[in-house]
C-alpha cells in the first residue's frame, strides 16, 4: 500500500475535461502526518497563549503587589527614622536638663543607639520573603520606639519635679543664648588663628556685627568689669554655686559692678576689643574656675 499508486482525478464542469494527479501511498501518509502534525502543534499553542496570558496578569499583580509593599515600607522606614530623632532630641535636651540640675545621668541604651531597622528598601526590588522580614524588624522597632518614648515621659517627669523643686538653680543657670550670630569656634582643642599652634579654646566663638547686643543668660550678679591684653573688654557675671560665665572682646558693657541682672537683660554690645580676628563675642561658662563646654547649658 505505502508504494501502491493513487490517482486523483478532477473533473472540470464547464470544460467538460479533466485533470489526474498521480500519488504514491507513503505520500498521503506524510501529508496526513503533517496535517495531524499541524493541528497538534496549534493546539499546543493556543494552550501556551491562554497560559502565558494567566501567567503575565498574574505576573502584573505580583509586581503590583511588590510595588506596593515597597512603597509602604519605604514610608514606614522614613516615619521610624524621624521618630527616632526626636527621640535622640529629647534625650539630649534631658541629659541638658540633669547636667542643670546635678540630676544623676541614667546609663541607659536608647533605640537610637541600636540603629534602625537595618534594611536599605531603596535600591531596587526585594525579595517577598525579605521584605516580610523587613516588615517585621520595622514592627520590632516601632515597639521599641514606643517603649522608650513611655521611659522618657518617666524621666522628664522627674526631671520636671526636680525643676520645680530647684526653681532658684535654673533661674541662675545659664540656659540661653547670650548673642545672636554664628558660631565660629567650638569649646576645645583648635588650631590657633595667631600661631597656628595646636591650642585649647576655652569658650564659643560667636560672629556678629560691632554693637550687636549682648545678653544675660540668666540671674546673676556682676563681678568683674576688666581690660586685658587677649581679651580686650571683659565682663564677669557670677550665678551662685561656683558657676560663674564670662564674655570677652566687648565693645562697651551696659551694667555696672555689683548690679543683679536677669535673664535677658542687654548686659554689653559685641567688639573688636583684645587681640581678635574680628567682631565677635568669646562666651565662657566655668565651674569653680574650671572652663567646661557652654554648650551643655543652652537649651534655645
Amino acid at each position: 500500500m505505502l508504494f501502491g499508486r493513487f490517482h486523483i482525478v478532477i473533473f472540470r464542469e464547464k470544460r467538460g475535461t479533466t485533470r489526474k494527479i498521480q500519488l504514491r501511498g507513503w505520500m498521503l501518509l506524510g501529508i496526513g502526518l503533517l496535517l495531524v502534525l499541524l493541528l497538534t502543534g496549534n493546539l499546543v499553542l493556543l494552550g501556551n497563549m491562554a497560559s502565558s496570558g494567566t501567567l503575565e496578569r498574574s505576573l502584573n499583580l505580583t509586581e503590583k503587589s511588590a510595588n506596593e509593599q515597597k512603597s509602604e515600607l519605604l514610608n514606614l522606614s522614613q516615619k521610624l527614622m524621624g521618630l527616632q530623632k526626636d527621640v535622640s532630641r529629647i534625650r539630649d535636651f534631658d541629659s541638658k536638663l540633669r547636667v542643670m540640675i546635678n540630676l544623676e545621668q541614667e546609663n541607659t541604651m536608647s533605640v537610637a543607639s541600636r540603629g534602625g531597622p537595618g534594611q536599605d528598601t531603596s535600591r531596587g526590588y526585594l525579595p517577598i520573603y525579605r521584605q516580610e522580614l523587613l516588615a517585621r524588624k520595622m514592627n520590632e522597632f516601632l515597639r521599641q520606639l514606643s517603649v522608650e518614648a513611655r521611659l522618657e515621659e518617666v524621666r522628664q517627669q522627674e526631671v520636671i519635679q526636680r525643676l520645680r523643686a530647684n526653681k532658684d538653680v535654673l533661674e541662675s543657670t545659664p540656659s540661653v543664648w547670650p548673642a545672636g550670630g554664628w558660631v565660629t569656634s567650638g569649646f576645645g582643642w583648635r588650631g590657633s588663628p595667631f600661631t597656628a599652634r595646636k591650642e585649647f579654646h576655652k569658650g564659643l566663638d560667636i560672629s556678629a556685627p560691632v554693637g550687636t547686643p549682648v545678653y544675660a543668660p540668666s540671674r546673676g550678679v556682676v563681678s568683674g568689669i576688666e581690660r586685658a591684653p587677649d581679651y580686650g573688654l571683659v565682663l564677669n557675671i557670677t550665678h551662685g554655686a561656683g558657676l560663674m560665665t564670662r564674655y570677652a572682646h566687648l565693645q562697651r558693657v551696659n551694667v555696672k559692678q555689683g548690679q543683679v541682672v536677669q535673664r535677658g537683660d542687654v548686659i554689653a554690645f559685641i567688639g573688636d576689643s583684645g587681640r581678635s580676628t574680628g567682631p565677635h563675642l568669646h562666651y565662657e561658662v566655668r565651674i569653680g574656675g574650671v572652663p567646661v563646654n557652654p554648650m551643655r547649658y543652652i537649651l534655645n
